[in-house]
């Protein structure tokens, strides 16, 4: 499960931090969403793989972000 954010279209909400904090996280400059370093693939803050006990909450975030730019990617 790839999980991609589309950090340009984030409002700053800070639902998916708050549903998901181990691995959503908030930057401290731009207050866009970003993938908790931990999880990241290939260092890009805006694409992680969630380990498999936090992919209900990750999946959890997705479905409660207002503006939608999270998505699972193949």
């Amino acid at each position: 499960m790839k999980v991609v954010i589309d950090r340009l279209s984030c409002v700053s909400c800070k639902t998916c931090c708050e549903t998901c904090p181990a691995f959503f996280e908030q930057n401290t400059n731009d207050l866009f969403s970003q993938i908790v370093e931990k999880y990241r693939l290939d260092k890009d803050k805006e694409v992680g793989i969630p380990p498999p006990e936090l992919e209900g909450s990750v999946m959890d975030a997705i479905d409660l972000c207002p503006a939608q730019v999270i998505a699972v990617k193949q």
